[in-house]
């Protein structure tokens, strides 16, 4: 594999928008983000500058990029760090400390080809590298109707917890809760 997986610099945070915007007009951001690519778009730079920041300082999130050869970006994954006496972030509120992936996108011609198993196993061992304390589970959510996503996380050793959410506004609307344990 000829791609790049870095931790992304706050001085990328244009890069990160753009990448952000492409993700949300794929075909099933409807069932895989929170936000529409409007929303988004309306976001003014201040806000993109300070996310990138965030990420970059790496305390309480972490995001991770596949850089093609080209210098393209083609792919993302965001870790969050939820701690239990932080409150709720997504879902439930933390009862043992975690990380949670989110915003999840491999750009459509690139799929299949590695990217995403080599940003997920960046992330999750970020997530293991944490010690202060150590990180016990690494979680994730995934729509009900988005099974493409489900077969991948399966794939790569995440299994569901058995938790749910419903979908804010969507009264029947499920978000899936999946898990991995941190190896004994």
């Amino acid at each position: 594999m000829d791609y790049v997986i870095h931790a992304v610099r706050a001085d990328e945070w244009a890069r990160a928008k753009e990448l952000r915007l492409v993700a949300l007009q794929d075909p099933v951001a409807s069932v895989a983000f929170l936000e529409t690519y409007e929303q988004s778009l309306a976001r003014p730079d201040a806000f993109w500058q300070q996310r990138a920041a965030d990420a970059a300082e790496g305390t309480r999130t972490r995001q991770f990029v596949a850089v093609a050869p080209d210098g393209q970006w083609v792919g993302t994954v965001t870790v969050l760090v939820e701690r239990p006496a932080e409150g709720v972030r997504f879902g439930e509120a933390a009862e043992v400390d975690q990380t949670h992936l989110v915003g999840v996108f491999v750009r459509p011609e690139i799929r299949g080809s590695g990217v995403a198993d080599a940003m997920f196993q960046e992330a999750v061992d970020w997530s293991w590298s944490l010690t202060d304390p150590p990180v016990e589970r690494v979680r994730l959510y995934v729509h009900e109707s988005n099974p493409r996503a489900a077969a991948f996380y399966r794939r790569i050793g995440f299994v569901p917890s058995g938790r749910s959410v419903l979908l804010e506004g969507d009264p029947v609307a499920r978000e899936l809760e999946f898990e991995v344990r941190r190896p004994a």
